[in-house]
């Protein structure tokens, strides 16, 4: 073996400790085992795929929140509908109780039915974010205009809140209030138009219509209330995955600071002791140099 080979071997042997010395500095400077694809083709690989999924249930998260927003303003507006649509209905009772009394009390009856309606009629187009959560597709900000027609566009508004699973956050505001024409709000400008009047018969009639629309309002309560324990348990499960996986992604891509801290120690009294070693065993004279 000639001294030029033996210089040769000499100096690959450094390069390659020097080499392993700074990847072993550059993950602790970055915090990262994988800094570059060459790293790790498998774990480069691996850590593309979780990110991926990282990024769905990111997506299925948010998708949930929005959806809980949803159906939260949802159920708020028809626990207010309930509670004011208990109040018409004591107001008719009061109303036939009172069909001998002047036609002032009346009135004082049948104006506090309207306002009723009236806040029944805001409470139909309660909005999340702009949009009407009884207006189905509508584009517009409105399900129901100040007569108590229904102006949205039916349809079911959905939230894809896991893979293949998608849910409705909206109500279809005729499911709730019923159909145009013999709505709500239709029954209670009659209760109204029959306390004035003083006709039992007729604010019988309009109690029992009453009577069905707060079966179905609690109806769709109960199962608006259901979805929302649907998505939020979606909500739960994807939230819980974007923990798991992030976890994941980090065991592949980060750094064991405290391993290669030792490592770097170890590599670099390898890389001294190597410099030492060829400094001393290397010491060719000229001739040696020249042959």
């Amino acid at each position: 073996m000639t001294q030029s080979m033996m210089l040769d071997r000499s100096y690959l042997t450094l390069q390659t400790v020097q080499g392993r010395l700074a990847k072993t500095q550059e993950q602790l400077t970055t915090g990262r085992v994988l800094n570059r694809p060459s790293d790790s083709p498998t774990g480069t690989t691996s850590a593309m795929r979780i990110r991926a999924t990282i990024a769905d249930e990111t997506q299925y998260q948010r998708n949930a929140q929005d959806g809980l927003g949803w159906l939260g303003q949802i159920d708020s507006a028809l626990t207010s509908s309930l509670d004011q649509l208990r109040r018409a209905r004591d107001l008719g009772i009061q109303g036939v109780n009172a069909t001998n009394a002047g036609a002032g009390a009346r009135e004082a009856l049948a104006v506090e039915v309207e306002q009723l309606r009236e806040s029944l009629v805001g409470v139909a187009n309660t909005t999340y974010l702009g949009r009407p959560v009884f207006g189905g597709l509508t584009n517009g900000s409105t399900a129901y205009d100040e007569n108590g027609a229904f102006v949205g566009q039916a349809g079911d508004v959905k939230r894809t809140v896991a893979k293949d699973v998608k849910v409705d956050v909206n109500v279809n505001g005729p499911d709730v209030f019923g159909p145009d024409g013999d709505n709500l709000f239709d029954s209670l400008t009659r209760l109204a138009d029959a306390l004035r009047a003083g006709d039992t018969t007729e604010i019988g009639t309009q109690l029992d219509a009453l009577d069905a629309a707060q079966k179905r309002i609690t109806a769709v309560v109960s199962d608006a209330g259901t979805r929302y324990n649907r998505v939020e348990r979606a909500a739960t499960a994807a939230a819980n995955a974007v923990f798991d996986l992030t976890t994941s992604l980090s065991e592949i891509e980060e750094v064991d600071l405290a391993k290669a801290t030792i490592n770097l120690t170890a590599q670099e009294v390898a890389y001294q002791a190597a410099l030492s070693a060829t400094a001393r065993l290397v010491q060719p004279s000229l001739a040696e140099f020249l042959r």
